[in-house]
C-alpha cells in the first residue's frame, strides 16, 4: 500500500494537549490526525491516506446505517520506560480483526497493511502517547460498509477503514490496587447465541449489551456478567471483557486461573490468551474450563475460589469483588478485596507492556 500524506490541518497547541495527557480520561479526546483506506470490488485496497481527524461523510443510504456491516479493533500504544514507543500484540489484532470481517462477510486487510496503517498514525501522533505509568495512546481501527443502496440479500460492495486515536487511563482507573467491581449476572438478556457473531468484534454485539449493563447499574453493579443462551447457567464472558477465576492451591501446589474455553459466542480476547500464556511464568496454571454461576458460587463459599478479575485491552485487569443475580442473589469472592494472583498478574503484565520486565513472548512491537 503507498500511502498519502496530508498531515496539514490545526494540531492542538502543546500546552493544551499537556493538560489533556495528565488526565486523558478514556475515549473522550482524540488525537490530530487519522488514517483512512478504501475498497471496493475493482480495486480492492487502494487510496490510503493519513488525514486531519475529522468528521467522515457518508451518504444515508450507506449499508452499515441500515445492515449494521461493521468491525473494528481495540489495541494500545504504550510509552515505555526508555522513551521509546511500542504496540502489545498487533499482529494478534490484525487476525482478530480479519475473523471478525470474514463473519461479516467483508473483506480481510493484509497483516502488513493493517500494521503500517498503525504505525503510521502513531509516529506522526506520537506526542500524544501520554507518559503517566497507567496511561496509553487507545488505538481505534474500523471498517464500515459505505455502498448506497438499500438491499439487503448481498453484502457492500465498497468499504471505509480507518484508525484514529485517544490518549486514556486504564477502563476502571490506573491506580496500583485497581478498585474490585461489582457484577451482576445477566438472566433476561443473551449477548450471543451459537453460530451467531458473538466470536466477532462487531457493533451489534455491543448495541445489544446496553440494556443488559443497564439494568446491571440499576442493581448497583458496575458490570455485566453474560450467561449461556439455552439454560442462562454457564459463565461466558463480561461486558466487553473476559473473565478469570482463580482457585487456591491444593495440597502444597501452584495457584490456578480457569477461564471459560472460546466458543463462537466468545470474543477471544488479546489480553485473555496472555494471561493463560504468561501464567506458568509466574508459577501459576492456567486453564480453560465451564464455570456455572451455582458452582461459581458454591467455590467461593468453600475458599476454593478465592479471587475472580476481567480482562481487556481497556479494563487492562480488573479485579471483580462481588457478584449479585435475581431474587436476592449475591456473594462475597475472597474478601471482597483485589487479590494477589489478581494483582501479580497484572503487576506483570503492564510491566511488558511498559518495558519495565522481560518480553519473553516478543510481544512488544517498536514503533518509534
Amino acid at each position: 500500500m503507498t500511502w498519502d500524506l496530508h498531515p496539514a490541518g490545526h494540531p492542538l497547541p502543546d500546552a493544551e494537549r499537556q493538560e489533556i495527557l495528565a488526565a486523558p480520561g478514556f475515549g473522550q479526546v482524540f488525537t490530530d490526525h487519522m488514517v483512512t483506506m478504501r475498497w471496493d470490488e475493482g480495486r480492492g485496497w487502494h487510496d490510503g491516506r493519513l488525514v486531519p481527524y475529522g468528521p467522515l461523510s457518508l451518504d444515508p443510504s450507506s449499508s452499515v446505517f441500515h445492515y449494521g456491516q461493521e468491525c473494528f479493533e481495540g489495541m494500545k500504544a504504550y510509552r515505555q520506560e526508555n522513551g521509546a514507543i511500542a504496540l502489545f500484540r498487533p499482529g494478534t489484532n490484525a487476525a482478530r480483526f480479519n475473523r471478525s470481517a470474514e463473519r461479516l462477510a467483508m473483506p480481510g486487510i493484509p497483516r502488513e497493511t493493517f500494521l503500517q496503517a498503525l504505525e503510521l498514525l502513531v509516529t506522526q501522533d506520537s506526542a500524544w502517547v501520554p507518559e503517566q505509568e497507567g496511561t496509553s495512546l487507545y488505538l481505534r481501527p474500523m471498517m464500515i460498509a459505505t455502498q448506497p443502496e438499500l438491499g439487503f440479500t448481498l453484502p457492500s460492495r465498497s468499504y471505509l477503514f480507518c484508525v484514529f486515536a485517544s490518549p486514556a487511563t486504564a477502563y476502571f482507573g490506573a491506580g496500583a490496587t485497581p478498585r474490585p467491581l461489582t457484577v451482576w449476572l445477566s438472566e433476561d438478556y443473551t449477548r450471543a447465541a451459537p453460530g451467531g457473531t458473538g466470536a466477532a468484534k462487531a457493533g451489534g454485539n455491543y448495541a445489544a449489551a446496553f440494556a443488559a449493563q443497564r439494568q446491571a447499574v440499576a442493581e448497583g453493579c458496575d458490570q455485566v456478567v453474560w450467561l449461556d443462551a439455552a439454560e442462562h447457567r454457564w459463565v461466558e464472558e463480561m461486558g466487553g471483557m473476559n473473565l478469570f477465576f482463580v482457585l487456591a492451591p491444593k495440597d502444597g501446589g501452584r495457584p490456578r486461573i480457569v477461564t471459560p474455553p472460546l466458543t463462537d459466542t466468545l470474543l477471544p480476547g488479546v489480553t485473555r490468551d496472555s494471561l493463560l500464556r504468561l501464567a506458568p511464568l509466574l508459577d501459576i496454571d492456567g486453564d480453560e474450563a465451564p464455570m456455572s454461576t451455582d458452582r461459581w458460587q458454591r467455590l467461593c463459599a468453600s475458599g476454593e475460589l478465592t479471587e475472580a478479575f476481567a480482562c481487556g485491552t481497556a479494563a487492562v485487569i480488573a479485579p471483580v469483588g462481588k457478584v449479585k443475580g435475581a431474587g436476592d442473589r449475591e456473594w462475597l469472592i475472597g474478601d471482597g478485596r483485589p487479590g494477589p494472583v489478581t494483582l501479580r498478574l497484572r503487576e506483570h503484565l503492564l510491566g511488558i507492556q511498559y518495558g519495565r520486565r522481560p518480553d519473553p513472548f516478543s510481544w512488544v512491537h517498536k514503533v518509534c
